[in-house]
């Protein structure tokens, strides 16, 4: 048995009484396919947010989207795709040729926010509450149980 081998290294530490477990990788697309990103799924937060700014983003009555440290995006293909609305280390990002809203550098950089509807695979951590209800289209009724918050909690 090779420690270099994946799967014996998995018998050894099973064996071993260790426990060991590979980050699971989401990956994520605009519209067109120019640009294509992986992320970590180990999202620190998920939200819907009804703020005046994501509605417009959006073009829709709320942004869901998961919150996760900026190291843990890699955008895979078509960097040089990406349009940014906003400075260096707070800006929103989107496909330049499909206008996909891909996510959010946010917190002086430190951040992302994934906007969920970009993700091709389904995240473990989904919306947890609805934000900013206070500034919600009042054309838009929220269904859910979720607790709602008329700013951040």
């Amino acid at each position: 048995m090779s420690c270099r081998n994946p799967a014996s290294l998995n018998f050894i530490l099973r064996r071993r009484n260790y426990t060991f477990a590979m980050a699971r990788i989401l990956t994520g697309r605009c519209l067109c396919e120019a640009v294509k990103f992986q992320v970590l799924d180990e999202f620190r937060y998920a939200l819907n947010c009804h703020c005046s700014q994501c509605r417009r983003a959006t073009g829709s009555a709320f942004k869901p989207f998961a919150g996760i440290e900026s190291a843990k995006l890699t955008v895979t293909d078509g960097s040089g795709n990406l349009l940014r609305y906003g400075d260096t280390n707070n800006h929103d990002a989107r496909c330049s040729i499909c206008g996909s809203y891909l996510y959010s550098l946010v917190r002086d950089g430190n951040y992302v926010h994934i906007n969920l509807g970009a993700l091709a695979d389904a995240p473990t951590l989904t919306p947890t509450a609805h934000i900013y209800v206070g500034s919600k289209a009042p054309w838009y009724d929220i269904t859910d149980s979720l607790p709602q918050h008329l700013e951040l909690p």
